[in-house]
């Protein structure tokens, strides 16, 4: 692949992250979890088909991993027993580049027959979308056009949905200040543990 089709990719994925939609849901979406997972002691809870379905689990994981507990909810198996996760506190993260996921449609309408005051966070390029109606904040992710040559694989949708979820993490940690001592205790392990250890330590030094 020549240097040239690798600069055109990067640059049409930077575009792409340059041209995300910046709205008042975003403060809108971090006081959502912040009110009902850190105030009222719930969940978030997110999901998504395919690979959205991946980018929703991996927001769960880095949510969870800061301080704010997140779990993954495959929509099918939802339907099959784990909705049972779903608790009145809990709040919900919804993913769908269309906005028409049939698997996310009907995860909401079982939702709302276990828990009918759900709240519900959807990130779409489909602004317009069922999904986004049934959204208390939709996110939208400015549709972007996938670099893919076919013009179908998810690469560039799914890179502007990691980077809104970034947003959504990094806006939270600084509203509940967590610091690298609260770091220390969820992540034990590998280099980022013993980074955020020895971080606190210096913390605690220069505090005495």
């Amino acid at each position: 692949m020549a240097h040239e089709e690798i600069n055109s990719i990067l640059e049409q994925e930077a575009e792409a992250v340059r041209n995300i939609p910046v709205t008042p849901g975003y403060e809108e979406a971090i006081a959502l979890i912040v009110e009902y997972v850190h105030e009222r002691g719930g969940k978030l809870i997110t999901s998504g088909m395919g690979k959205a379905g991946q980018i929703a689990m991996n927001i769960a994981t880095t949510f969870s991993s800061t301080g704010t507990p997140a779990f993954f909810l495959h929509p099918s198996e939802a339907q099959h027993g784990d909705l049972g996760i779903v608790r009145g506190n809990d709040l919900m993260l919804l993913i769908s580049n269309s906005g028409k996921t049939r698997e996310l449609e009907e995860l909401v309408s079982l939702t709302r027959g276990l828990v009918p005051e759900m709240k519900f966070i959807v990130i779409t390029g489909n602004p317009d979308s069922p999904l986004a109606a049934e959204a208390d904040v939709c996110l939208p992710t400015g549709a972007p056009k996938e670099v893919c040559p076919l013009g179908l694989t998810p690469t560039t949708s799914t890179t502007v949905m990691t980077v809104i979820g970034d947003i959504l993490v990094v806006g939270t940690m600084k509203r509940i200040h967590f610091t690298n001592k609260d770091y220390a205790k969820r992540h034990h392990g590998g280099y980022l543990g013993s980074k955020s250890r020895r971080q606190s330590e210096n913390e605690q030094n220069d505090n005495l």
